[in-house]
Parts: C-alpha cells; sequence; structure tokens
C-alpha cells in the first residue's frame, strides 16, 4: 500500500548524528555534555540540504528548472538513458537549468555535489512534452509545481500494483478535505502550509472506471479516472501515454516496484 510521508522530518544524515550522540551517552563512557555537544555540531556541520525544483519557465522549445540546493555545489540532473544536464548553485544556494522540450515524459535523478559530497533529491523530476513538471515519489503522491489555490484542484493520484492510492491536489493552506471514491468517503486529511494535500484512500482502489472527488473548506472537485495494473517495463524504468486525463505514466521505484501516476489536466 502506498503511503503518506510527512512532512517536517529531519534528513536521516542529521537524524543518525543526533542518534549516535545519544547512544554514546548512554554507553559505560559517557561523554560530558560539551563533548555531546560537540558531537551534534559537528553532524549538523557536515549536513548537505538536498537541492529541490521550485518553479519552471517555458519557451519555446526549451524547459527552465529553478531551485534551491546548497551554496556553490555542482549541480546534475541524469536520466536513465544517459541524458546528463550540469550546472552549479550559487553563493545563495539558487540555481537553473536549461535543456531542450522533448517529446513524451523523461525522468532524472536530480543530485548536488559540495566538497565531494554527494547529495540526492527526494524521488524522480519528471519532464513532460510541453514543459510539465512534477516530482514523482516511491510510495507516496506525486508533487506537481502549481501554485496554491483557494478551491480544491485535484493534481495527480498515484496508484500502486495491490491498488493503494494517493490523491494529491491544492486547495487553500489548512483547509480540511475529504476524499470520496464513487460516492463513497475513502480518506480525509489537511493542506499543509504551501496549500498541498496527499491524501492516501482507506480502501484499495481497483481497476476499472471511478470517479473521485475531492471536497471540503472552499468547495469541491472531481475526476474521472480508469486505472489499470501495469504491464512490464520492457523499454526502459518508464512507460508514458496520453489518457483522457492528461498523463499515465508507469514507472520503476528505487525499490523495483512499479508505480502509475495519473497527471490530472495540462501543464501548471
Amino acid at each position: 500500500m502506498i503511503r503518506i510521508r510527512f512532512r517536517g522530518c529531519k534528513s536521516p544524515i542529521v537524524a543518525g548524528g543526533l542518534a549516535a550522540a545519544l547512544l554514546a551517552a548512554c554507553g559505560p563512557s559517557a561523554p560530558t555534555p560539551a563533548a555531546t555537544a560537540e558531537k551534534i555540531d559537528s553532524a549538523e556541520a557536515g549536513y548537505v540540504a538536498p537541492p529541490s525544483v521550485d518553479s519552471v519557465q517555458r519557451a519555446g522549445a526549451t524547459v527552465t528548472l529553478l531551485g534551491q540546493g546548497a551554496p556553490e555545489a555542482d549541480l546534475r540532473l541524469r536520466s536513465p538513458t544517459g541524458e546528463v544536464v550540469s550546472g552549479r548553485t550559487d553563493k545563495d544556494g539558487r540555481w537553473s537549468l536549461t535543456f531542450a522540450n522533448a517529446p513524451g515524459v523523461r525522468l532524472f535523478g536530480l543530485s548536488t555535489t559540495r566538497e565531494g559530497r554527494t547529495v540526492q533529491a527526494e524521488g524522480y523530476v519528471m519532464v513532460a512534452e510541453g514543459g510539465d513538471v512534477a516530482l514523482l515519489r516511491a510510495g507516496a503522491g506525486a508533487k506537481r509545481l502549481a501554485a496554491s489555490s483557494s478551491s480544491p484542484r485535484i493534481l495527480a493520484i498515484d496508484v500502486d500494483r495491490e491498488g493503494g492510492a494517493v490523491v494529491s491536489g491544492v486547495a487553500a493552506p489548512g483547509a480540511g478535505l475529504n476524499v470520496r471514491v464513487d460516492r463513497v468517503t475513502r480518506g480525509g486529511g489537511r493542506t499543509d502550509d504551501e496549500g498541498r494535500f496527499f491524501i492516501s484512500l482507506t480502501d484499495s482502489l481497483s481497476p476499472g472506471a471511478h470517479d473521485i472527488q475531492v471536497a471540503g473548506e472552499g468547495g469541491e472537485t472531481a475526476v474521472s479516472i480508469v486505472t489499470s495494473p501495469p504491464g512490464p517495463l520492457v523499454t526502459g524504468p518508464v512507460r508514458s501515454e496520453r489518457a483522457p486525463q492528461g498523463w499515465r505514466i508507469d514507472w520503476m521505484t528505487p525499490g523495483g516496484g512499479i508505480q502509475t501516476t495519473l497527471l490530472i489536466g495540462g501543464p501548471r
């Protein structure tokens, strides 16, 4: 089943440093408070923030991604086919990468390298024909680049092989929302401070046609979709096709499973 990853958790690198300090303090040779603080400070100092994509610009036959990362670090987008787009962040960590638009859908891994240390961004950066951009996340909902909205908008639906599903979109920040599938309530939650929601369905989504509705503070929205199990990925780690609601993307997760992402509507 797909499950939500809660926001606000510390990086595993930082959390690991703190856990090591705490475990050492419980041992037979527990360090003094000053020594513990020194270890924590050392872990914090070694932390490198992963890069993120914040916005996209489309101009003719090119797409420009803009984002944030560690300052003055080497930046790289790399696709499974070997395509590489390189750049560098500025002293404030800002970056931009421009590359040609292309037919279909491409997936990229995004990383930065600073002082010999490479940090990978969460998920895969998806760039679709026409410049639509989303962050595909294994076991979680896709995060599309879109401004917040005063009323709910469904932007993506992710489904795994077992039918576990997440409905994603935007609404007013802090809005309470419910998801109904074929008129039956199947989940609920609130948007975050950016106005994004990622709501896991309480029951599996069976193959076939479904009406998905999100309603709550600010209004309601609905979309009709058709789901089906993904076939084997025989020509690469991603397969895409146009669908009535937008794009259907079957892609291989880092764990070797296949997840289906339905993008609702055109570029945002």
